[in-house]
């Protein structure tokens, strides 16, 4: 069963079709797995292994992911009946009423729901280490953090305990654990994934939900099943020109694609690995034939990106709680708040409605100076996943916020304008440290093309195939 877990979704999707293994026999090898290994990581915060062996039996035999495990991020990816924390203490049990659509997709196409992941408080930061549920380990090497706010599922996967799992990102959070546990993360465009019915969108559209998965034809299927605009949605993505999965193997043919290994806005430290990892990727990348060049977005150095960015997510965040606070029938007061997200509220408080309403036009305006260097003729920008080196648990402190705040801004400075401009990004896992810890590199694509990500993502793969030497 060991070799049945090392297998992508797609194979044991397949393996349980052709008889190889039952689904109930590959749901409790999963769980066999999570039993064993999650103890030290502390990736899976809620188990509900009998609801889900359960359920199996309910599960249509032409789903095309009959009796595949899956594991939900515990923010978003909201299902009824489960405990549903974001991270923190203060829902105080609140659980949804109903299941998002992205979760009946999932029950829809057969994947079995063994239990939700661990998340940073509210997703805030890169680090998945919340008071209320304790850190999650990197399987790497237990002392690093396994990144946020996607690191219980990057754990879980990189373990080999499932062989893929939900996750979002809203400043980087699919990208950078991808990154930290050596997996594939794409951050698919703004819409192109329901948040509905609970919102219509996140953090003012920077938020868009995904995978953390170890192969390529794994996300992009997985991306076909809970992809689609459902009624009500505020926005959609621009119609993809067929399934993801068939992109896969397609030829890309020959892009002209640039590449930022130093940021042109200053101020963030370069990285010796992470230059290298990017400069490595270009060079595959010009062997592959494409045409690779220096250079990206002149708008990526603009200085005020990282204060409208910063005031946004903060005022999200400041009506977050309010809402919560109506949830449950009582005000959440700052000091029931992770320190992070106390100081983050507090200084939304500050802001007046103007001020947010001008933060978000900014963003209008970088969006269309971000997207004028890809009308210009460029097919892809490729630049580092996470902007620091590999980092222990606690590099992020909780209470020093100067430090905690500073770090966090070198870390997603390659990630979070892309939120902003809603644009589908993908990390793959193509470079390893000295120590054996995974860096990531991303491709960014101009809207709606998902489709040429997975296309050139398919073609490094099968280059150079990814290791996962994380599993267990």
């Amino acid at each position: 069963m060991d070799d049945l877990l090392r297998l992508d979704a797609v194979a044991q999707a397949q393996a349980v079709k052709d008889g190889q293994v039952s689904a109930r026999e590959l749901a409790e090898a999963a769980i066999a797995a999570i039993e064993a290994h999650d103890g030290e990581l502390n990736s899976v915060i809620h188990r509900r292994f009998d609801r889900a062996l359960a359920e199996i039996g309910s599960i249509p035999d032409d789903a095309p992911f009959r009796g595949v495990p899956i594991l939900l991020k515990d923010l978003g990816w909201r299902q009824a009946g489960e405990p549903y924390t974001a991270g923190s203490n203060v829902r105080d049990g609140v659980e949804p009423g109903v299941d998002g659509y992205g979760v009946v997709r999932l029950r829809q196409a057969g994947f079995v729901l063994l239990g939700r992941t661990n998340t940073p408080e509210f997703g805030s930061t890169i680090t998945t280490e919340p008071v209320a549920f304790g850190a999650t380990r990197n399987p790497y090497d237990p002392a690093y953090s396994a990144g946020g706010s996607s690191g219980g599922s990057a754990a879980a996967v990189a373990a080999g305990m499932v062989s893929l799992a939900t996750a979002s990102d809203g400043g980087g959070s699919i990208r950078i654990p991808a990154s930290m546990c050596g997996l594939v993360g794409l951050k698919p465009t703004r819409g192109r994934v329901s948040l509905g019915p609970a919102l219509g969108e996140g953090w003012s559209g920077f938020s868009c939900p995904g995978f953390v998965s170890r192969s390529v034809r794994d996300t992009a299927a997985a991306l076909d099943v809970v992809s689609g605009l459902r009624p009500g949605d505020p926005y959609g993505a621009p119609a993809l020109p067929g399934p993801l999965a068939a992109e896969v193997g397609a030829d890309p043919g020959r892009l002209r694609i640039g590449f930022v290994t130093t940021h042109p806005r200053g101020g963030v430290p370069e990285v010796a690995d992470v230059t290298e990892a990017v400069t490595r990727t270009a060079a595959l990348l010009e062997a592959l034939g494409h045409d690779v060049t220096p250079g990206g977005p002149e708008a990526l150095a603009e200085p005020d990106f990282p204060r409208h960015f910063g005031d946004i997510v903060s005022n999200n965040l400041a009506a977050q709680i309010v809402s919560l606070g109506e949830l449950r029938g009582k005000p959440v007061e700052l000091d029931e708040l992770e320190p992070r997200n106390a100081a983050m509220v507090s200084a939304a408080r500050a802001h007046s409605a103007a001020d947010h309403i001008l933060a978000t036009q900014w963003m209008d305006g970088f969006r269309r100076r971000m997207a004028a260097w890809w009308s210009s003729g460029h097919d892809l920008l490729l630049m580092p996943s996470l902007g620091v080196a590999p980092f222990p648990l606690g590099w992020i402190p909780p209470t020093d916020l100067s430090i905690a705040f500073g770090r966090t801004a070198h870390a997603v400075a390659y990630t979070s304008q892309i939120n902003a401009t809603g644009q589908p990004a993908i990390s793959l896992p193509l470079h390893r440290n000295e120590a054996g810890l995974p860096v990531g590199v991303q491709l960014v694509a101009a809207i709606g093309r998902e489709d040429l990500l997975v296309r050139v993502a398919a073609q490094i793969e099968q280059a150079t195939p990814f290791e996962h030497a994380a599993m267990r």
